[in-house]
């Protein structure tokens, strides 16, 4: 599925936790296979890179700010972006990226 994330998010409180990138709804910065470092109680402000919880499926998309509320955009101009009526669905922060094997390639957000 695109704009998933593989791993276990049954971390607790504000642990940090990895995750690998699945599909290409986060292109051109985010490739499938990069590992994403993930703050659970990371600060949530327009533009951030987030993980959410929507109807049950969990997305990896930059936050963005609208007139009415806030919406889940893709990096990826063919992919649509999702409306949030509030940032309850937002569950952790991305604060790092890591290219397996090309540590060179690694990148913080915060």
């Amino acid at each position: 599925m695109n704009g998933t994330i593989d791993g276990d998010t049954g971390c607790s409180g504000g642990e940090v936790f990895a995750l690998r990138v699945l599909g290409d709804s986060m292109l051109p910065e985010f490739a499938e296979g990069d590992i994403v470092i993930v703050e659970p109680d990371g600060l949530v402000r327009d533009g951030s890179f987030v993980l959410a919880d929507v109807d049950g499926e969990w997305i990896f998309r930059q936050l963005a700010r609208l007139a009415d509320g806030w919406a889940l955009r893709p990096l990826n101009s063919v992919y649509a972006q999702r409306p949030l009526t509030d940032l309850s669905a937002v569950r952790g922060v991305v604060i790092q990226k890591a290219v397996p094997g090309r540590r060179r390639l690694s990148k913080r957000y915060i």
